[in-house]
């Protein structure tokens, strides 16, 4: 029997309708008052509940509503034991209103007391290695695409958008709220999610999809609603996910967003020899959302500023290759998997740091050698129409006189067509051009193509072509990629070609004019009842690549072991053998002038490390290399993805590289230093500190951050830079130094 609202009673539901089974995949939509139907292939249809008030967010679930309502329960674990019953208990609730969808969750705990909860800072990878529920909402019914949200005992919040169930875009933030409690027996959560913040197809009544997920970190048990195998992500499974019935969502109102802000910038840097240049300024601009219809958006900006973006994190390479560095300027990063070509992401995790090159690379716009250009105004469109994802955008770049770059205008178009379960074909364009006195344009294009068959099969492909002033022919890439993806089993194989004009200016291409095939295959058994062990794996892979003439460049043979312990450590070692071909000198970055002559070089390698778990309060991974290299010898010491977890409101990471290299050319060591340090005041405040010394020129870098979301979409920056080098005779001369303090306010109307 349906529960009734009584008049003025906060969070109880009114009465349920029954709710229509048109378009539900799975089991029949459950009859009021039960909210969960399943079927004999462990399918599920949920079914959100009306409230005729809203929630009090407050994290306590003492609301009659859930007492009165049932809730979500049974998970069925994916790890340790696949299949198995979840060990821990999980309750989800799903309601909603006019003006949002409340997703809650009452987790018990056989032991509270070693709840695994270490980071309150929203957005922070740290969040995801330890205890948390997570949910993903398919607002589309796709069984591809949607927003993620997590959160974990301290309230600490992530969120991002997946596209085609394998691009993740941590960097997408909308307006939502969390709240977290305690219990005797565990912990509770609240989260709000105003409709707002959601995109969605046109009408009022809504069946969408949902993943519902639990991590118990220091059982290492994933659980899930719905039987999710071990070998696929299971909140990026949209496919496997559950369906959701039941909403009524406002109907197509045209959402808009206006956030204006203010920047103060002083600067003191180094002029001549002795003395110092000081200058203060002051900017404003606008960002602007609006909803063109329920599942169209346009994001305009004007007088663009990147004031608060964190410093890159510097690398060592020793290659004779360009480094890849990831976007972290917001406006390019939101919805940046509708830009994803050939199968892979354009930034963000998950992005191809190898020879693929990358048709679309944000950093282009904005930034030249790493220094910012000024943007002076911009617009994007993205969303859906029907099956096709489309997304456009233009943005326009002023003139620098100090690094001599011209006003330049930037475009892309890219329209992509969903079809059968999880595949897609589309086309993307790119282009740039400045003005006709300064000359000059670019523009690139191509088709690709993701077929993924059964859940872990899939091909991806894509031709490309560039037209750039000044070169012709050689100017096309394209690639043929297999992936197998099994829990026990994996294996690629790829083909791919890149010209030796192939130049898209708006891209990256790391490497040009080479015909590159690789191959890899994995075997990864899982010993049953080993209860220290979860699994062993043994790779080998090989990559072989020849110029456009058929000569040989590069050849690479790998044999890795894994042993990946269910506490969260793993140890692997690895045996490289590398052939390269240089037909030119190569100078080492961070060398001091040591240059490799032209030949060919035969080398080997090998590296053992130890990845220490989140469980520990010291984690990170400790690598040591050695072997041949080149025509010389080389040993690497590396800590990376370091973390102390001094509080859960204070930490430390570390980053550690140092390579001791001798040639006959000469014997250097490059070596790096890093730490990022972080206090977090509440889950919408923070400071950290992200420091950096180089031996490459001998730089020191400090990067110091201060945000505060004072209210859900509003922030206050402060940011300091500074940055000493050697060029004087002691390494704490001063180079440069900032202070910047940002505000910005949001409006929703």
């Amino acid at each position: 029997m349906a529960v009734r609202a009584q008049a003025g009673q906060v969070g109880t539901p009114t009465k349920d309708a029954v709710p229509s089974s048109v378009g539900v995949e799975g089991p029949p939509a459950p009859l009021p008052p039960a909210v969960i139907s399943r079927d004999g292939n462990g399918h599920a249809t949920v079914r959100a509940v009306k409230l005729a008030a809203p929630l009090k967010l407050d994290g306590a679930l003492d609301e009659d509503v859930y007492r009165d309502t049932p809730s979500i329960s049974d998970f069925v674990q994916s790890e340790p034991n696949f299949g198995k019953p979840a060990t821990q208990k999980t309750e989800f609730w799903i309601f909603f209103d006019r003006d949002a969808i409340y997703i809650s969750a009452r987790c018990w705990e056989s032991n509270p007391e070693r709840m695994i909860a270490n980071e309150m800072r929203r957005d922070a990878n740290n969040i995801g290695q330890g205890e948390r529920i997570g949910f993903t909402i398919d607002t589309f019914h796709d069984r591809r695409n949607g927003p993620t949200f997590s959160v974990n005992p301290l309230g600490g919040r992530m969120d991002g958008q997946i596209t085609d169930e394998k691009v993740y875009n941590p960097d997408w933030n909308p307006i939502w709220d969390a709240q977290t409690g305690r219990f005797d027996g565990g912990w509770t959560v609240e989260t709000k999610i105003p409709f707002k913040s959601l995109r969605y197809k046109p009408g009022s009544a809504q069946t969408w999809a949902i993943a519902i997920g639990r991590h118990n970190r220091w059982k290492n048990e994933i659980a899930y609603v719905v039987p999710i195998p071990p070998a696929v992500r299971g909140l990026f499974q949209i496919s496997m996910a559950s369906t959701l019935v039941g909403l009524e969502v406002p109907s197509g109102a045209r959402n808009l967003e206006v956030k204006p802000f203010i920047t103060t910038n002083a600067t003191q840097q180094r002029a001549g020899a002795t003395g110092y240049a000081s200058d203060a300024s002051a900017s404003a601009g606008l960002d602007l959302k609006y909803g063109v219809t329920q599942n169209l958006t346009a994001d305009l900006t004007y007088n663009t500023d990147f004031a608060q973006v964190e410093a890159d994190e510097q690398q060592v390479n020793l290659t004779r290759f360009s480094l890849f560095f990831p976007e972290k300027r917001d406006f390019f990063l939101e919805n940046q998997g509708t830009f994803a070509f050939g199968g892979t992401p354009s930034t963000g995790q998950g992005v191809v740091g190898g020879d693929m090159p990358v048709l679309f690379y944000s950093r282009r716009i904005g930034l030249d050698a790493g220094q910012p250009i000024p943007i002076e105004a911009g617009g994007r469109l993205t969303g859906r129409v029907g099956r096709y994802l489309i997304g456009a955008l233009n943005m326009e770049a002023g003139d620098e006189p100090v690094s001599r770059t011209a006003a330049t205008n930037f475009s892309v178009l890219r329209v992509k067509r969903d079809f059968l379960r999880r595949s897609s074909i589309g086309a993307l364009f790119t282009g740039r051009s400045v003005s006709p006195i300064s000359g000059g344009s670019n523009q690139a294009y191509g088709i690709d193509g993701t077929f993924n068959f059964f859940d872990s099969l899939a091909i991806n492909t894509y031709w490309a072509r560039t037209n750039t002033e000044g070169l012709s022919g050689s100017d096309v890439s394209y690639r043929g990629h297999l992936d197998y993806s099994g829990d026990r089993y994996g294996f690629q194989a790829e083909r791919m070609i890149v010209g030796e004009h192939f130049n898209p200016e708006v891209g990256f291409v790391r490497r040009s004019n080479m015909a590159r095939n690789f191959g890899v295959f994995r075997f990864s058994p899982r010993p049953r009842g080993n209860p220290v062990i979860r699994k062993f794996s043994f790779t080998g892979q090989g990559t072989y690549i020849e110029d456009g003439k058929g000569h040989p460049e590069t050849r690479i043979f790998d044999g890795l072991f894994g042993v990946e312990f269910h506490n969260g450590d793993l140890l692997n070692a690895s045996v490289t053998h590398d052939y390269e071909y240089l037909a030119r000198p190569f100078r080492l970055t961070g060398g001091g002038g040591v240059t490799v002559a032209p030949g060919g070089y035969d080398f080997a390698s090998g590296n053992v490390s130890v990845t220490l778990g989140p469980k520990r309060r010291l984690s990170g991974a400790v690598g040591f290399e050695a072997g041949s290299f080149y025509d010389g010898h080389r040993k690497t010491f590396t800590y990376s993805r370091g973390r102390v977890n001094v509080t859960h409101q204070f930490s430390v990471e570390p980053n550690i590289s140092v390579n001791w290299v001798t040639l006959p050319a000469g014997t250097f060591t490059a070596k790096l230093y890093g730490a990022r340090v972080t206090y977090t005041m509440t889950p919408r405040m923070f400071a950290s500190a992200l420091i950096q010394s180089n031996s490459d020129g001998q730089a020191t870098a400090v990067n110091a951050r201060l945000r505060w979301e004072y209210r859900p979409g509003s922030e206050l920056f402060v940011v300091y830079n500074e940055q000493r080098d050697a060029v004087g005779r002691l390494l704490t001369d001063l180079a440069n130094r900032s202070f910047i303090v940002k505000l910005n306010w949001l409006f929703r109307l």
